[in-house]
């Protein structure tokens, strides 16, 4: 508690004035977390004292608040890129990253229990930094992040406002900024090293060396490429669960009927449940084989209900028998980008809507993936493919303008694999009649890319639709087949870091 106050001090994060009449002032409160190791032992103990952000009000006490981060598909990708090209990749710590936030919004807050000045015991602190807690600390410190390295020579990237690139000649740099973790890779290691020393010289910045642990994620080098694992996070969901000893299934949800909103009695604990789906949700980071099944339970979170609460039991079972699985990322080439798309047809029994589904590859990795239930119905199976393969290509744009800013462009046209051909046929020719008038705007969208050049749409036969796996429920040769499609597998031999 004493380093942490005195680096509050030497901060100069506050001074203490008389408290004004008529202000809203906040509390102070000391927190104690326990660090701890990727592999969940304990490291240190810390004391951090936060502010209680919950009573300040957006537009009176505070403005705008959003603060943007690195997207998941973003990261897989600069990996991606790091591997096939053999940079080294580092993350970085920033001590009290917050703290280095410039505050505008005049902020009183209490003096830290522990600490009150004997003198002046009523004074109140006058905030002239950021501090944690603070709805408008993440804001701060990443409009002074992105201030300083602007004035190194990076420039932040379009696509993802949380990526900055360093071009000079043949060196090129990526930072990745999520909050105040952040990932450093470099063409070669003394602009490394360069970049560091400037970063160093205005943020008290720490190199923690290779990246091994970014986000509850565990990153391990082996001798094909990298290994993204979140074993840790899912034993503790089990845990939290209260299955730590149940027994394993071979596939995440049953190739059955979908689940209905009305199915069953009203699960006793929703907050519970919606505890379990939302933990469920980020373990599909480097899980993209369960991202079907928790999609599914997702969908009823605002009812949960015991069927459903049950498709969430046989998720966790399947995450007991593969609680080692990860992704791989593999050295590749990165010139091509492959992707497959699907709908289920009115396959929701409530709605009649369909879901689309997408996964993509930069090279041989996976990068990109979801499944999203249609805003709207669709009449026909062509109908519901087509507004797939609108949604998919539109992603695709998106990777690949994130790939020009990297200077890594993409010369080929990318490959859509669907196994509908009547929504192939609609994409690559110019007939209109009465049924496809309403989706006219997803096939001006499509067609175009198509004549530009920079989308084909294949078929690819049902059987090798790799994403099926996002779809429904499959049987367990199909699903671990498709699930080896996504490199989705146990650990290899490791060799540490990045």
């Amino acid at each position: 508690m004493t380093d942490e106050y005195n680096a509050l001090i030497d901060n100069k994060t506050w001074e203490l004035v008389p408290r004004p009449s008529g202000i809203n002032v906040i509390r102070s409160m000391w927190i104690f977390p326990h660090k701890e190791n990727s592999d969940g032992s304990f490291a240190r103990h810390k004391a951090r004292l936060v502010s209680d952000g919950k009573t300040q009000q957006v537009g009176i006490d505070c403005g705008e608040t959003f603060s943007p981060v690195v997207k998941p598909a973003t990261i897989r990708t600069v990996l991606s890129l790091a591997l096939s090209k053999t940079w080294p990749i580092h993350q970085l710590d920033v001590k009290n990253a917050f703290l280095h936030g410039d505050l505008k919004e005049t902020v009183y807050m209490h003096q830290p229990l522990g600490f009150r000045d004997p003198n002046r015991p009523h004074h109140v602190c006058l905030l002239k930094k950021s501090l944690y807690g603070l709805k408008r600390s993440p804001r701060a410190w990443y409009t002074r992040f992105v201030d300083f390295v602007s004035t190194i020579g990076f420039t932040h990237s379009r696509s993802d406002n949380s990526v900055f690139i360093y071009r000079r000649g043949s060196s090129l740099a990526y930072i990745l900024l999520y909050v105040d973790d952040i990932i450093l890779t470099a063409s070669s290691d003394a602009l490394r090293q360069s970049i560091m020393a400037m970063l160093s010289s205005e943020f008290a910045m720490k190199d923690l060396g290779p990246l091994s642990y970014f986000l509850g994620i565990a990153v391990k080098r082996h001798s094909d490429g990298l290994f993204l694992s979140q074993r840790k996070y899912a034993a503790e969901i089990i845990e939290r669960a209260g299955m730590s000893s149940c027994k394993s299934t071979s596939t995440p949800v049953d190739a059955k009927p979908k689940l209905s909103a009305a199915a069953g009695a009203p699960y006793e604990d929703p907050t519970r449940y919606r505890s379990l789906a939302g933990g469920l949700q980020y373990l599909t980071f480097t899980r993209p084989n369960i991202t079907y099944a928790v999609q599914q339970v997702c969908l009823f979170m605002h009812y949960p209900r015991v069927e459903h609460m049950n498709a969430i039991k046989c998720i966790i079972r399947y995450i007991q028998g593969t609680l080692d699985y990860g992704l791989h990322l593999y050295p590749s080439s990165t010139s091509t980008l492959v992707s497959y798309t699907y709908a289920d047809w009115g396959g929701c029994p409530d709605t009649r809507r369909s879901t689309s589904r997408y996964c993509m590859f930069l090279g041989n990795n996976l990068v990109s993936w979801s499944t999203k239930r249609q805003a709207t119905l669709s009449r026909s199976s062509a109908e519901a493919e087509y507004r797939g393969v609108a949604n998919v290509v539109s992603e695709l744009c998106w990777l690949r303008n994130l790939l020009l800013e990297l200077h890594c462009p993409i010369q080929k046209a990318t490959l859509v694999y669907c196994d509908n051909v009547s929504a192939i046929y609609l994409s690559g020719n110019p007939v209109q009649h009465q049924r496809t008038k309403h989706i006219e705007i997803d096939i001006h969208f499509v067609r175009e890319k198509v004549v530009r050049g920079q989308v084909r749409v294949c078929h690819v036969p049902s059987r090798y639709q790799v994403a099926d796996i996002f779809t429904k429920g499959l049987p367990s040769v199909l699903f671990e087949d498709f699930r080896d499609s996504l490199s989705v597998r146990r650990p290899p031999a490791m060799s540490g870091g990045c």
